[in-house]
């Protein structure tokens, strides 16, 4: 389980995060939905190690994870799937995907997850030596997931992982993170689309300028006259 207790941090003065306190049980789909600036993106990258925090904690299992090195928490099992997909443009689909997997010696293992990615994502391995930067903004959005599970982790993080795709892909974006689930991986997904979100997360938490105002079930949220007036379109 990943808890957050008091989360702070400031970017030149600014709060960022103003003492959040979360919980993603093991095996479940957890949301985080929130406006631009709210402090979405800052959360993942503070677990990650990209971002220090100002104090507070995020246990990991039990393990403090505040002041690790970033190769430290990738080896504890988290990983994640950034805003933008930043694969690498002038490397092949391959060659992206082993980068998910610099950490691993285990040759034969890194073999079964490539093949387990390849099965998730067939166009990759379609694709497999194309340049990732000639691929579409769907593509990309896949490529980045399966680089992230080449790390075998037990907790995957994404960030926008629908941010600026069509419709028909946004859907197989979110079967694949329900499939993902189901093989027992446990998620915390941060995206705009809370319509979306809400309809495959176990748990949801409503982030506004740094706080957690809102908390319940996908179901819960979706349902609540608050949330829809403010991210589901609803007219008032």
């Amino acid at each position: 389980m990943l808890k957050i207790q008091d989360l702070r941090v400031s970017y030149g003065g600014i709060h960022a995060l103003r003492g959040i306190d979360l919980e993603v049980p093991d095996g479940k789909i957890v949301t985080l939905i929130g406006a631009n600036g709210a402090g979405k993106s800052t959360t993942l990258r503070t677990i990650t190690g990209l971002v220090k925090a100002e104090g507070g904690s995020i246990q990991w299992n039990g393990e403090e994870l505040l002041g690790k090195s970033i190769d430290k928490i990738v080896s504890a099992g988290i990983a994640m799937s950034p805003e933008g997909r930043r694969v690498f443009a002038d490397l092949t689909v391959l060659e992206n995907l082993r980068i998910g997997a610099y950490l691993r010696r285990d040759k034969d293992g890194i073999a079964k997850d490539l093949k387990r990615v390849y099965e998730l994502f067939p166009r990759l391995e379609e694709r497999s030596w194309q340049l990732a930067g000639t691929l579409s903004g769907g593509e990309q959005q896949m490529l980045a997931v399966g680089r992230a599970l080449m790390s075998r982790p037990k907790l995957m993080m994404l960030d926008e992982p629908s941010l600026g795709l069509a419709p028909l892909v946004v859907q197989d974006i979110f079967s694949i993170i329900r499939e993902i689930n189901r093989q027992g991986m446990t998620v915390l997904l941060i995206e705009q689309n809370a319509n979306m979100a809400l309809k495959i997360a176990d748990l949801a938490y409503v982030l506004e300028t740094g706080r957690i105002t809102m908390s319940g079930t996908g179901a819960e949220l979706l349902a609540d006259e608050k949330v829809k007036e403010a991210y589901l379109g609803k007219h008032r």
